[in-house]
């Protein structure tokens, strides 16, 4: 593995493009190929053994871009897959979901912590799991927000309907007096602010929001420095986009995730 190499991003579908704008914040000089699923999404209402079987598939081309760690921007495949790459593919995996568990222990006072993500993530227990093994004080009370996802990728991330949404799931963590609120799917930063609104409101102004792709891309970064795998030439590193299906409204969508102008975009068929 050599530092110039690019790191390998995938996902479902585009909701990883969230943590692709969060590394690029954090770790401006990496090259990035990334790789949404969109033929196949979403991910989160398919059992455990075809999510590890989707993502062997997505892990395995970027492996042979020759990258030289793997970043799994995926709740849902965080929380099944990660040890079955690890042991199929000879290659550093990193996932969300210990990122944002660390990130959510450091922020809770009361150790009460809540976790809105898709059915996939919670049922899976990987943020109890993760959080456990941090601290054995902190409880984690998860709550399923499906509705969520579609929200995010029509664009429909202010006004009255997913305030509405919003406020139904957070109705429910507001109920176990959490003090800290992940964001467990990478879609959910798009709806950040409206998330955040009706958290003050219903729960309190105490209560911290941890987003999990910026908590990645902090972990990312100290992971390729422990390994003298940082990128050093600062000349930007850019991102080259996959994908599996090019859905009419891609660009758009994918632009509202990325924050930026999206440029080629290569279909591949896994």
């Amino acid at each position: 593995m050599r530092p110039d190499a690019p790191l390998g991003v995938f996902d479902s579908g585009l909701g990883g493009l969230t943590v692709v704008r969060a590394l690029r914040e954090a770790l401006p000089n990496e090259r990035i190929v990334y790789l949404g699923d969109t033929a196949r999404v979403p991910y989160g209402t398919k059992g455990p053994a075809t999510v590890v079987k989707y993502a062997l598939a997505c892990a395995r081309h970027l492996v042979e871009q020759r990258v030289k760690a793997l970043v799994i921007a995926c709740n849902t495949v965080s929380a099944v897959a990660p040890e079955r790459l690890r042991v199929e593919l000879d290659i550093p995996v990193l996932g969300v979901v210990e990122p944002g568990a660390r990130a959510a222990v450091l922020a809770t006072r009361t150790g009460r912590i809540g976790v809105l993500a898709t059915a996939a993530t919670i049922a899976s227990g990987a943020y109890p799991r993760a959080v456990g093994q941090i601290s054995t004080r902190a409880e984690v009370f998860g709550q399923p927000a499906p509705l969520l996802v579609p929200l995010a990728e029509e664009g429909w991330v202010e006004g009255d309907v997913p305030r509405l949404v919003v406020r139904r799931y957070v109705e429910v963590l507001a109920s176990a007096d959490v003090d800290v609120v992940v964001l467990g799917c990478t879609h959910y930063p798009l709806l950040r602010p409206v998330i955040e609104d009706e958290v003050r409101a219903r729960i309190g102004g105490h209560v911290a929001v941890v987003d999990s792709a910026r908590a990645t891309a902090g972990d990312v970064g100290a992971f390729l420095d422990s390994r003298g795998l940082a990128r050093a030439v600062a000349t930007g590193g850019g991102v080259r986009l996959l994908v599996t299906d090019v859905p009419r409204t891609f660009r758009e969508v994918a632009e509202r995730f990325l924050g930026a102008a999206v440029g080629e975009v290569e279909q591949i068929d896994l």
